[in-house]
Order: C-alpha cells, then structure tokens, then sequence
C-alpha cells in the first residue's frame, strides 16, 4: 500500500475487519475517499475527486498484491486460491481497502467492492460493453469452427446479435410466452418430490411425512429439464425414473467446463493446446459434449419446426415452440448464430440455476420465520391468481427479494467486469481507459459498509419501502449477480423466474428444515457453489 494513502487506528485488545462483516472493533481509517468509523466509510465529497494532497493519486499507486503477475500465479497453484478466489478477495479487501490492483499470470485487473464506485464503472462502460473475455471459451470455437454466441462477442457484431435475443428472452412478452412452460416443470418437480416423500418419508402419518435427501442432484435434472423446455419447447424426460445417459453426460460436462476455466485465464490457452497439456484437454473435451448435446437437440426441434410449418399446424395453433422456434422463425439471425447462442444458454442454464436454489432451500431452512412469511405471502398470491403463474409471482414480491437475498449471499459469479471506454477517478486513483475493472459480488454482499446486518438472511431487506428508507450514497448497484445494463446477463428473465416458481411450488406444499444450521462452506469453480451439498428435510404440510 502507498505511503501516506491511509492511515488506520484500532482501539487495543481488538481485532477485526477493517471493512467487511459484522461486529468490527472500533476502527479510525483515513483514506483518500474519506474516513472509515467502526468500518462506516464517512465520504468526504471534496475529496472523492482529490486526494489528501489536492491530486489525484496515479494507477500505480493504487494497493496492489504484487507487481509480478507469475509469482502470483504461483501463489494461487500453492494456496489453492482458484477455488477460495472469493475469500482471498475478501482478506484483500480487508488488507488494502476498498480499491486494490491485482496481477495473476497474464491478466491484470483492478477490484472494488463500493456501489459508488461500481456506478462510477458503469456510467463508463460505452455503447459496446465489455467484459472479460474467457479466452478457453473462445479459443474452443475458434479451434473447431464454431461461431460465438453474444457471451464472447464484443462491439457492434455483439449489439446487433443482441437486440434479437432480447426480443426473445429479455421483453416481457416472451416473459410471458414461456413462463408456463417453467411452471409446468417446477409443478411436476413438486409432484415427484411428493411422491417421493410419500413412499420413502419417516412420521406414522402419511399426510406428515418428512424426507431429508440431498437435493442436488434433483436440482440439476430440474433446470436442465427447464432450460430445454424453454429453449427447445420440448420435454427431455428428466423426471423418468431412469433418466437418459445423454442428459447425465451433458450435467457433467457443464460441471468439469466450469471446474476447468479458470486455472486457464491465467495462462495462454494457445500454449496450453500445442503442449497437449491434461487441464486443456480436459476442458476442450466437456465443452465438445456440450455443443453435441445441443446440436441433437436443435437438429431435433428444427425438424419438428419444419414439419409444423409444413403442415400449418404452428400458424393454425400458435404453438410456442420455444426460443430456439421464435428465433427460426423470424429468421433474424443465421441458423449458425442461433445455434451459437442457444448452445451458450444452454451450457449457463443449469448450474447457474441449481446451485443457487441449493443455498435458497437451505437458507430457508435454517430461517424459519424468513420461511413462514414468505410462505403466507405466496400462498395468498397463488389464491388469488386463479392458476396464472406471472400474476402469482407478481403479488409475492417476498419471493423476489428472497432469490435477490440468496445471490447476495451466494453470487452466481463472483465479479462482474468493465472495461471503460474513457479515464475514470475511483477511490481517487486515475483508471486509464481499457483498464479491467471488477466488482467484486461476494465481499460487497456481506459488507457492513454496504448492507445492515450483511450476514441475516433477510427477504424484506430489497422491499421498496424498506430501500427508500436507508441510508447511502448509492442505493443502487447493490444487486448485480446478473450483471447491470445491455451486458447484464441474456438468460436473466428465465433464471429468475425459473427460481421463483420453483421455490414458491415448493414452500405451497412443504415446510422445510435442515438437520444442521452451520455456515455452508462454499467454493468457486467459474461459479460459487458449496463444498457439500446441503440435506434438505421436506415435511409435507
């Protein structure tokens, strides 16, 4: 850390967090960006634009963990620190404050955790927004000629990709096209679980039976059978008693792709593939049954499309025939891009979703009375809703603040990246243009900085009126586990209503509980997920 750019006073016999969590010792820090009391960062407006000394302090300046970007990377190989990156960049934001430089390997970024700076990095990100690109992900297609969807497109080639897509998974129009069809699947979910309760629960009565499994691998079956319902407007028969082994693959495929990239960010991908090293191999080869998963299933929908359309069965029915049919139909993007895209909808549709409803079934379960509101919101709303799934989740906003509380906690990604498209102030330190910025999701959300009471669990806390009541500088900027703006996340409407409907169809039919309440230790591949699923009791209400 520079000299002269803080200076920190703790009171004696204490120790703690300068900046994340709960219950910090009473701490005096001064900073360019103002001063921190009891880990309560007091802006000083006058200075968020000028340091100390009137100017603003230069790149280099700004805290960092180590000029030497393969030192560091050796450091992350020793310590393990690929899967606990969101705990180190938690310590480092303890250890350097709220703004810190990092280098490891080839790539270079600077991370901040404040929603004033986030905005700052958003109103920067331009008309073509960027954000990392995963060059292993990249470097696959380019090697076996397939074409990139708008996850690693960038530019105007990007834009115009996706505007179309938006029309068919972002407008609430197509919301409404396929949240039946999430409905049915995460109704079906319910029923088997019912049954399953029923025929293997422990209680002398049947109607109060209860089940404790680990729910992971149902989890799993359930998105993908819900991505592929929406995407490809057919059912793949997940639920069977004997699911087929092609599904199974495809599960592990997208696990041992996400566990494989990032160890490759660092290094150059290239290099790795002329060596044949094993990690490349290994990550090349889950990818490769991804897009054959993906190619049978849209050879499959665009047969049954062209037979429909053939036989005027579409035009004389309306059929939704999913989104992989609205985009043939309208014929917008080449049968290529469309592949491209549904393919990379596909491959972030089940884990992205799975894992999270694994930390919300615990959460609610080790939450009780969280659970009990939630429960009487939701089951008011689904009486009055008549069978409507979008008016049910419409008139249970707990629902929504719940799945927003889960991400807080347990975000998806852990960061999300900009690139800005001119020179930006933050903390008082000049970001050259082009610059790699990152918000970094797991400190912020369990930052007492940012949030009361950061580690309760607390559905009410994203309720309207409890947001225009507190207090900050920037209220904003504080949910971001599906990015912000154009870039944010393309399958965001069906992941959110996906985990809502599912959630509310369970807490409608079960009370849930868990056998141990400790803190879920977790781990990140490309996503954050628990180093061992959570049991899940289900007693049937």
């Amino acid at each position: 850390m520079s000299t002269g750019v803080a200076a920190c006073v703790r009171a004696s016999g204490t120790s703690g967090s300068r900046f994340l969590g709960p219950g910090q010792p009473k701490v005096l820090c001064t900073t360019a960006a103002g001063t921190v009391v009891d880990g309560k960062l007091e802006t000083v407006k006058a200075v968020r634009k000028r340091g100390v000394d009137g100017r603003v302090r230069g790149f280099e300046e700004i805290p960092h963990t180590g000029r030497n970007g393969w030192i560091n990377l050796l450091k992350f190989w020793r310590e393990n620190r690929f899967q606990q990156l969101h705990l180190h960049m938690e310590r480092t934001f303890n250890a350097l404050g709220p703004i810190y430089r990092e280098k490891v390997g080839t790539l270079s970024s600077v991370n901040i955790l404040l929603p004033a700076d986030i905005s700052e990095m958003f109103k920067s990100e331009g008309l073509h927004p960027r954000r990392m690109t995963l060059e292993p992900w990249a470097t696959h297609r380019e090697i076996r000629n397939h074409r990139k969807g708008v996850f690693l497109k960038n530019g105007e080639e990007w834009r115009s990709d996706r505007l179309q897509l938006n029309k068919e998974v972002m407008m609430s129009a197509a919301v409404r096209r396929f949240l039946p069809l999430l409905d049915d699947v995460a109704k079906d979910f319910c029923r088997l679980l019912e049954d399953r309760v029923e025929r293997e629960g422990r209680g002398a009565e049947e109607a109060k039976r209860s089940l404790t499994i680990d729910p992971s691998p149902d989890l799993f079956r359930f998105a993908l059978e819900a991505s592929c319902h929406v995407l490809y407007g057919e059912r793949i028969g997940l639920f069977s008693s004997s699911p087929s082994l092609e599904s199974q693959k495809f599960i592990w495929a997208v696990e041992r792709m996400l566990t494989t990239t990032p160890p490759l960010l660092y290094l150059p991908p290239r290099l790795l593939l002329r060596v044949g090293a094993p990690l490349w191999t290994e990550h090349a080869t889950a990818w490769d049954h991804i897009f054959s998963h993906a190619e049978a299933r849209i050879q499959r929908a665009y047969q049954r499309l062209s037979s429909s359309q053939g036989s005027g069965t579409v035009a004389a029915g309306g059929l939704y025939g999913g989104v992989l049919g609205q985009l043939m139909e309208k014929g917008k993007l080449s049968l290529d891009l469309i592949k491209a895209n549904i393919t990379e909808l596909m491959a972030g549709g089940v884990d992205t979703t799975a894992v999270p409803l694994q930390f919300g079934l615990f959460e609610l379960g080790r939450n009780p009375e969280v659970q009990d509101r939630v429960r009487q919101q939701v089951k008011r709303s689904w009486a009055q809703a008549g069978g409507d799934p979008q008016k049910a989740l419409q008139g249970a906003p707990l629902l929504k603040g719940t799945i927003k509380e889960i991400l807080r906690l347990y975000p998806v990604g852990i960061t999300v990246q900009r690139y800005p498209v001119h020179d930006i102030v933050l903390q008082n330190y000049h970001i050259p243009a082009g610059t790699m910025v990152q918000a970094c999701l797991y400190p912020m959300g369990r930052s007492s900085q940012v949030f009361e009471e950061p580690l309760n669990f607390d559905p009410g806390r994203w309720s309207v009126s409890r947001e225009k009541g507190q207090r900050g500088e920037v209220m904003g900027f504080r949910s971001l586990a599906f990015g912000f703006g154009a870039r944010q996340c393309v399958g965001r409407r069906i992941a959110e209503n996906e985990m809502q409907l599912l959630l509310m169809h369970i807490l409608l039919r079960f009370h849930l509980s868990v056998p141990s309440s400790e803190d879920l230790q977790t781990t990140a591949t490309l996503i954050l997920q628990p180093k061992t699923p959570p049991r899940i009791t289900f007693s049937k209400l």
